[in-house]
């Protein structure tokens, strides 16, 4: 992993953007200290319907009210 202080940053942006494009991740630092690091973006893949299906469970009373002394505690109830 490359570090730049903030001069050679400015200077060399078009470069290090080009090192992240391929897929290196850059520090950027301020007098010796890092302060930021550039990574590469991910790529978003588009979410597929039913590519979990049978892979999730769902119980029968996952709606049911909670018990009295559980719901006291979420409420900040003693």
């Amino acid at each position: 992993m490359d570090t730049y202080n903030v001069h050679e940053a400015k200077t060399q942006f078009s470069r290090i953007l080009a090192k992240v494009q391929a897929g290196e991740e850059v520090i950027i630092a301020k007098a010796g200290e890092p302060i930021a690091r550039i990574v590469p973006i991910r790529s978003q893949r588009q979410r597929v319907p039913e590519t979990a299906r049978g892979q999730l469970w769902v119980a029968e009373d996952f709606d049911s009210p909670l018990p009295p002394d559980l719901l006291d505690a979420f409420l900040g109830h003693s």
